[in-house]
C-alpha cells in the first residue's frame, strides 16, 4: 500500500507529465510570450520577493546553516535584475525545438534528418539559490518542458514566493497550469520519493554542493544530469605571465552568486622564482583570499601559506580559497588535473602554443581555458545564450548546460 507522501508525488509529476505533453504541443510563439511574462511578473515583485527572502536569512541565521549556503541564499536586487534579463534574453532567442540536424549517416534511398524535440517532464533539486527556480522554468517553458521543483528548507518562503510568480504567470500566458510544480522540503514528500518516478520524469538535475549532488546521482532511477561547482585547477607554466594569472585567479571567483568555475587550486612550474609566488601571494591575500600550499612551499612561505590535507585537492571549498603546489612539467600537472579536479573547467596560462595543445588534448575536461579567465556567466554579456550551470558528466550534455540540454533528437526517415 502506498504512503500518503508517494501517492501524492506520483500525483504530481502524472500532471506534470501530461502539461509537457500538451507545452510540446504549444506553439513557440505562445511559449515564447509565457517567458517574457515571465520576466515582467519576477521585475515588478521585487520588494515580495526580498521581503520573503528576509524571512528566510532571519531563520538561516537561527539554523547556523554552512557558510555557502548563506551566500546562496541572500537575494539582492543586482541577482534578482540577472534573473529577469536571462529571462528576457530568453523570450527573444530562436526556438531551439524547432532546429533540424543532418543525420550522421542517410538510409538509402529515404532522405535522413534528425530535429530537437522536448525532453518532457524535468525536475530540479536544488539548494538555497531561490531564482534557479526562475531561470530553469523558463528554459523548460522555452523548450517545451514542464518543470517540478524541490528547493531546501532554508529557502522556503523564497521558494514559495517564486513560485506562486510562475504559477501566475502560467495563468495569464493561458499555458497549462501544471507546467510548473514545487514541492516544500515540508510537503512530506523526500527527495528520493521524486527523484524515483522514472515512468514520468524524463531528467533530474541536482544542483548544490557535491554532497546533494551525489545523494541525488545514488538514489535517483530516472536519468541524472550531475551539475558541478568549484574545485577548477590552473597550470602556472614556466613562460606564464604573472599579472594574467592573478587577473584569471581572481576574476574566476567574482561570478555571482556561486563562482562555478572558481580556480581553487594552483599547479606551479617548479622553475617559478620565489619572487613571482610572492608577489601573487601578496596580491592575493590584499583581495581577501586565504591560501594554503603543500609542504614544500609553506616551508618556502610560511607568512603567506598554510598546511593544507592530502584530501583538499579533491574537495571545492566554495569560497575565497586558493591552494597551491610545485610540479615538475606540463606533464605531471595534466597527470594531477586528471587525478584530482572536478573536471568541469581547468585552464593553463603559458606562451607556449606547444603548450596549449597538449593540455588541450591531454586534460580529462568538459571545458579548458588557455590564457583566459574561466568565470562563469548565466548570460554572458554579448551573447545570446543562457546556462544553468556546468557539468562534467560524460554521456549526457557534458559542459555548459544550455537550453539545447533541455532537448533530444528525433530521428526521420522519409521516403
Amino acid at each position: 500500500m502506498q504512503s500518503s507522501s508517494s501517492s501524492k508525488v506520483l500525483n504530481i509529476v502524472r500532471e506534470s507529465h501530461k502539461a509537457a505533453t500538451q507545452l510540446a504541443q504549444t506553439s513557440a510563439a505562445k511559449r515564447r510570450l509565457g517567458v517574457s511574462i515571465l520576466a515582467k511578473a519576477i521585475g515588478s515583485s521585487f520588494d515580495e520577493i526580498l521581503e520573503a527572502n528576509t524571512l528566510d536569512l532571519e531563520m538561516s541565521r537561527e539554523m547556523a546553516i554552512a557558510e555557502p549556503i548563506a551566500d546562496w541564499l541572500k537575494l539582492t536586487p543586482e541577482r534578482l535584475e540577472m534573473t529577469v534579463s536571462i529571462l528576457k534574453q530568453l523570450s527573444k532567442s530562436a526556438d531551439p525545438t524547432r532546429r533540424l540536424i543532418n543525420a550522421s549517416y542517410q538510409l538509402e534511398p529515404s532522405q535522413t534528418y534528425c530535429q530537437l524535440i522536448p525532453l518532457g517532464t524535468i525536475a530540479l533539486v536544488y539548494e538555497a539559490f531561490p531564482e534557479l527556480a526562475a531561470i530553469a522554468a523558463g528554459m523548460c517553458l522555452k523548450t517545451g518542458n514542464s518543470l517540478i521543483a524541490r528547493g531546501c528548507s532554508a529557502a522556503s518562503n523564497s521558494n514559495q514566493a517564486i513560485a506562486n510568480i510562475l504559477q501566475k504567470s502560467l495563468a495569464a500566458a493561458d499555458l497549462p497550469p501544471n507546467s510548473f510544480g514545487a514541492i516544500s522540503p515540508d510537503s512530506g514528500i523526500s527527495v528520493q520519493e521524486l527523484v524515483t518516478q522514472d515512468r514520468y520524469l524524463n531528467l533530474v538535475i541536482p544542483y548544490g554542493r557535491p554532497s546533494l549532488v551525489q545523494q541525488v546521482a545514488e538514489k535517483a532511477t530516472a536519468t541524472v544530469l550531475k551539475t558541478t561547482i568549484g574545485n577548477c585547477y590552473l597550470y602556472w607554466s614556466i613562460s606564464g605571465n604573472l599579472d594574467l594569472i592573478r587577473q584569471v585567479v581572481v576574476d574566476s571567483h567574482d561570478s555571482e552568486p556561486d563562482a562555478v568555475n572558481a580556480i581553487e587550486k594552483v599547479l606551479v612550474n617548479h622553475n617559478i622564482k620565489s619572487p613571482a609566488l610572492q608577489a601573487l601571494f601578496n596580491s592575493l591575500q590584499q583581495q581577501g583570499f586565504h591560501l594554503r600550499g603543500d609542504e614544500v612551499l609553506v616551508e618556502a612561505f610560511p607568512e603567506y601559506l598554510s598546511l593544507m590535507e592530502s584530501g583538499e585537492w579533491r574537495r571545492p571549498y566554495l569560497r575565497k580559497i586558493v591552494a597551491f603546489r610545485f610540479v615538475e612539467n606540463l606533464p605531471q600537472a595534466v597527470s594531477w588535473i586528471n587525478r584530482y579536479s572536478s573536471g568541469h573547467a581547468d585552464s593553463i596560462v603559458t606562451e607556449s602554443y606547444r603548450e596549449c595543445r597538449q593540455f588541450v588534448r591531454d586534460v580529462d575536461s568538459a571545458l579548458v581555458y588557455i590564457n583566459t579567465s574561466p568565470r562563469f556567466s548565466r548570460n554572458p554579456e554579448g551573447g545570446e545564450d543562457v546556462f544553468l550551470g556546468m557539468s562534467n558528466q560524460k554521456g549526457y550534455r557534458q559542459g555548459l548546460i544550455s537550453v539545447e540540454t533541455f532537448t533530444t533528437i528525433k530521428q526521420i526517415v522519409q521516403g
